[in-house]
């Protein structure tokens, strides 16, 4: 069983997916020369939602059409973090690869003369991350999931 059908794998495919789409937007915003406007990243978020929905509703038709809250919870931080992470990395490595992208955000961001590729990297995984927990926290008011007082397999 391959990463991208197993069941159990969810957050890993879904956070490629969502770290896909994210590098495939950051390039072509770069290509396009609007990569310096920061109110695009909004767009992010909407990629960073529709990949954790997508998750939950995925993990939800694969056990059952059972969702439990906290493990909707888990499965959806752990989708997030996932694709913020290798994002993150890919911003890393191409910061560290176009030094001029860097120099710009030092040169415009008021704390920018702290910042390094590290710094910079490590703060878009934290942004995501909890963008991620926020996310999965409101869809989850949404995709309907099983009672608390109703275990799985029991009838009242």
């Amino acid at each position: 069983m391959s990463l991208l059908s197993n069941p159990n794998r969810i957050p890993e495919n879904y956070g490629l997916r969502i770290a896909a789409a994210l590098i495939i937007y950051f390039i072509i915003m770069k290509m396009v020369g609007l990569s310096h406007h920061v109110e695009l990243r909004l767009i992010n978020l909407v990629i960073l939602t529709g990949g954790v929905y997508y998750a939950l509703k995925k993990f939800k038709s694969t056990h059952t059409d059972s969702l439990n809250y906290f493990r909707g919870l888990v499965t959806g931080v752990a989708t997030a973090g996932i694709g913020s992470l290798i994002f993150g990395i890919f911003l890393f490595f191409y910061m560290k690869l176009d030094t001029d992208m860097m120099k710009s955000i030092v040169d415009n961001e008021p704390m920018g003369r702290y910042l390094n590729a590290y710094i910079t990297a490590f703060i878009v995984v934290l942004e995501g991350f909890f963008s991620g927990l926020l996310v999965t926290f409101v869809l989850l008011n949404w995709v309907a999931t099983d009672e608390v007082n109703q275990p799985v397999g029991k009838s009242s």
